[in-house]
């Protein structure tokens, strides 16, 4: 069985790095940050592997694992004095729309996760509640407040 999820996860693992990275550069805005988010998410999911029972349950477990790591480097940065630096990275490419892109760091961590978690990477809500820990009607409350607000801002910013 061991071999089974192992086999499984590192297949999971290679096949959807490139997602991975977005969502970490998605909270992170860093380059290097979200490498290192999406390294030690990989390092703990291979470290903890006979966590996972069901490998149906893969992909928010991982998810799980990955944003915490993001949140991690987030806490870590809010104890560290900001260093400016030479020139902005720009290696990676802009979202298609930078104002949604905003509006969506502009929420609070719980909703901006969900609506990440959902649109950005197209997990279920069951799947958001088992990667985020918080229950069903948890993650649809937040969703459904999170796409308000939204929807509230890109409407202000339709009329600017």
């Amino acid at each position: 069985m061991a071999h089974t999820i192992e086999s499984t996860l590192t297949a999971y693992l290679t096949a959807e790095q490139d997602r991975f990275y977005r969502l970490a550069f998605s909270y992170l805005k860093n380059q290097d940050d979200a490498l290192d988010a999406v390294q030690t998410a990989v390092c703990r999911s291979l470290e903890k592997q006979d966590s996972l029972r069901n490998p149906d349950a893969l992909r928010p477990w991982f998810y799980h694992i990955l944003v915490n790591a993001c949140m991690d480097i987030l806490r870590q940065r809010s104890k560290l004095v900001p260093f400016p630096e030479s020139e902005p990275g720009q290696e990676d490419p802009p979202p298609p729309d930078e104002h949604l892109a905003r509006q969506v760091e502009a929420l609070p961590a719980e909703v901006g996760t969900v609506i990440r978690l959902r649109f950005y990477e197209e997990l279920t809500l069951k799947e958001i509640s088992a990667a985020t820990g918080a229950n069903l009607s948890t993650v649809k409350s937040r969703l459904y407040a999170g796409l308000k607000k939204l929807r509230i801002a890109m409407e202000g910013a339709e009329d600017e």
